[in-house]
Parts: structure tokens; C-alpha cells; sequence
């Protein structure tokens, strides 16, 4: 740690005492599935008085309403729980964007509830790596910042939100709001076991095609019927012939059918498309719409598409990798072995956050891994790493005032 000076030495040990393991530990304990309102809540207040540390004021805000396609074709709403906002010194020359998110893949039915130490070192339990422990490094490197004499030079928003792990539907609008403006967004998903972060991603969007047929006797008169079930399979050969390099096309699911003497007149699919540039998802946009169009025509059903690209592709722009390059000399500075970063298939807020045109690192949480299943598990020495290296980077980019 040689390139370091005295200044940032003593605020980096600050960042290392943070209790950030017995929060991880506190905030594991409690069950918040995206759908456990109960669960959020609790968290989403533990949370309030934990940043209330901060200077600044902290506030709950409500999700935004979120429209979902149920098994029978209607378009339900669907609540969120809230999220959380701590917005310090807006009126500083650097702002930066630090986002998580607080809640999990495991329902409050799930039987993955409980934590254990797999070994010395290595925490398994619910969101652990995924991403409790990324909200402690927020803390504790944010706690560390405030004791720089760097800090007044920067204001900060950060968003905890509560509905990450089903696409940020009810929190991109606020996502959107924050990142306006910002020098530069760290966004605290795990690293990987090894430190290495995620570079560029692809985007996602989720769809639902409702198709509407009708109805006939199988034996009777099946030739007055129009069969969904089989322009829905259609539908889904179709979209799954239009994957490339550029586009992953992932047809998930048909509802639909009923009796075997009744010609269905009802089905939906539901597929996931995944662009790798801008361009890309402008293109299968189009063709998305065509197919559907053909679709209609050679099965004389009606469709009714629903869903869209709430994650747009994330390419690394050239202020991005300077924000990448800025956190992997940090780390050299810190003695780590060298950070390097990778593409990845996987989405997350990042992808909205760059979508603003603002450089972000999004894995700057905890090493860790297996997470969304029962064996995820925590690094918990990297606790104290990351939040140095975030907290380095933070004064890094007040100092430069820029990335």
C-alpha cells in the first residue's frame, strides 16, 4: 500500500473497523423476497436507521405500480415495497450514484432461510453475497469518506431499491432520477470469487404474448377453431430462430390449453430476449413486432404484447473503462491481486444507470458466489476489501474531479 498517503491510509482503516459482518448477519436474518411486503419493510426500516449515520436525509419512497400477465391473460397490478434514498451535499462539485438493492430471489416460503458457516470465512445464507453484504460496504465505505477531508467536495445519492431481483420495474423511474447528472454510479452486486467485475452486459426484456383464437369442437367442427396453443408454439419457433451473436432469444413458458376435445382459443408466452448492443435491441424490436404480425396472418388470431426492454445493453463507452481503470489501480494501490473484468450474460441496475450515459462499475460488492441458489455464499474478508476500495475510489474521483 505504498502509493498511498497518510490521508487515505487513515480513512481506508476507517472503512475496515465498519461492523459490517453483524449487519450482513442482522439484515440475512429476515426474509425479503421481492414479494414478502412484511420482509421488505422490516429490512427497508432497519436499513433507514442504519444510513441515518449519514449526514444528509433519508427517506422511503414508493414503488412505482407494476403490470403483470397472470396464467388467465389479464393484466394485474402488482405492489412493491419501498425504497430507500439517502441524498447528502447535492450542491458539492462531484456527485456520485452508490445503488443496491435489498431484496432476494427467496420467497418467505422458500426453505433457504437461515445461515451457516460453510468454513472459516465463508458465510452461506439468503442474499448474504446478493446483496446484504453490498449494502454493509455502501455503509461503511460512505462512513469512511465522511472523515476525509475530500468529503465536503462530495455529494452523494444512494438508492437501495426493493424490486432488483424481478427487473427494477417499480424503481427505474427513480433509478433514472438519480442517475441524472452524476460524475460517475457504483453499484455493489458481488464480485466474483476470484474479484473479478462485470464489464459489459447484455440488455433483458421480458415479454408476455397474449393470443386470442377461438374456440370449436376438436371431433365436430375443429376447422371452425383457431388453435392458440399451437400459434403460440409457433410463435415461439419463430422468435427462437432469430437468436445470433448479437441477440439471445430464451422462449420460457406457455400458458394455455384445456380440455382435449375443446380447441384452445387462449394461450400466452412468455419469452426473454437479450440484446448485446443498442442496435441490436432496436433490431429485434422490429423483428419481435413482425413475427408477431406473420403471427396474426397465418394463424388468423389476434396478439396482444406486453412487456418491453427494461434493461438496455451496457457496452463499455470510454468513460467507462476509465471509471474501470480507476478502480483497478486502487486496488493495486491496496495490494490486491489485479482487479481485471469481464463481459457478462447477467443484468442488473447497471445496465439502467449506464442506459443515462453515466460511467458505472456494478459489482463492487463482496466476493462471493452460487448466488440465487441455497449454496450462496459470502467471502467475509472481502468485507473490509471492497469497502476500502470503494472508499478509495470515492476520494480518488473528489480529488480528480472527475473519473
Amino acid at each position: 500500500m505504498s502509493s498511498l498517503t497518510a490521508t487515505e491510509t487513515a480513512t481506508l482503516e476507517r472503512a475496515a473497523d465498519a461492523p459490517m459482518l453483524a449487519q450482513v448477519e442482522r439484515w440475512a436474518a429476515v426474509n425479503s423476497g421481492t414479494g414478502n411486503l412484511a420482509g421488505l419493510k422490516n429490512v427497508a426500516g432497519q436499513l433507514a436507521d442504519a444510513f441515518a449515520a449519514l449526514p444528509g436525509d433519508v427517506r422511503l419512497v414508493g414503488a412505482d405500480p407494476v403490470e403483470s400477465v397472470d396464467t388467465a391473460g389479464r393484466v394485474n397490478t402488482i405492489q412493491r415495497g419501498d425504497h430507500l434514498h439517502l441524498r447528502v451535499r447535492p450542491d458539492a462539485p462531484v456527485q456520485l450514484l452508490l445503488t443496491g438493492h435489498m431484496d432476494t430471489v427467496f420467497a418467505a416460503d422458500h426453505p433457504f432461510q437461515n445461515l451457516k458457516w460453510l468454513e472459516p470465512g465463508v458465510l452461506n445464507g439468503p442474499g448474504t453475497a446478493d446483496m446484504k453484504a453490498g449494502i454493509s460496504v455502501i455503509l461503511a465505505a460512505l462512513t469512511a469518506l465522511e472523515t476525509s477531508p475530500l468529503a465536503a467536495r462530495v455529494g452523494y445519492d444512494v438508492m437501495i431499491n426493493s424490486d432488483e431481483e424481478t427487473g427494477s420495474h417499480a424503481s427505474a423511474r427513480l433509478i433514472a432520477e438519480l442517475a441524472a447528472g452524476k460524475t460517475a454510479a457504483l453499484t455493489y452486486e458481488p464480485a466474483l470469487p476470484d474479484g473479478t467485475l462485470a464489464g459489459a452486459r447484455p440488455g433483458s426484456g421480458n415479454f408476455s404474448v397474449i393470443i386470442h383464437g377461438r374456440s370449436a369442437h376438436a371431433g365436430r367442427n375443429p376447422e371452425e377453431g383457431r388453435n392458440a396453443l399451437v400459434a403460440a408454439a409457433d410463435l415461439a419457433v419463430r422468435l427462437n430462430a432469430l437468436k445470433s451473436l448479437e441477440l439471445k432469444v430464451n422462449p420460457a413458458r406457455i400458458d394455455g390449453g384445456g380440455p382435449n376435445n375443446v380447441v384452445p382459443d387462449q394461450a400466452i408466452l412468455r419469452v426473454n430476449l437479450r440484446p448485446s448492443t443498442p442496435e441490436a435491441m432496436v433490431a429485434a424490436e422490429t423483428a419481435l413486432r413482425d413475427t408477431l404480425a406473420n403471427i396474426q396472418r397465418d394463424h388468423d388470431v389476434d396478439c396482444h404484447l406486453h412487456g418491453g426492454f427494461n434493461r438496455p445493453p451496457k457496452p463499455l463507452d470510454p468513460a467507462a473503462t476509465r471509471l474501470f481503470e480507476l478502480v483497478r489501480d486502487c486496488g493495486a494501490a491496496l495490494g490486491l491481486p489485479p482487479i481485471s473484468w469481464n463481459a457478462t450474460g447477467g443484468v442488473c441496475d447497471g445496465n439502467n444507470i449506464a442506459a443515462c450515459g453515466i460511467p458505472v462499475v456494478d459489482t463492487m460488492g463482496p466476493r462471493g458466489g452460487a448466488i440465487h441458489s441455497s449454496d450462496e455464499f459470502l467471502i467475509v474478508d472481502s468485507l473490509a476489501e471492497r469497502a476500502q476500495l470503494s472508499a478509495l475510489t470515492m476520494t480518488r474521483i473528489a480529488e480528480r474531479g472527475t473519473v
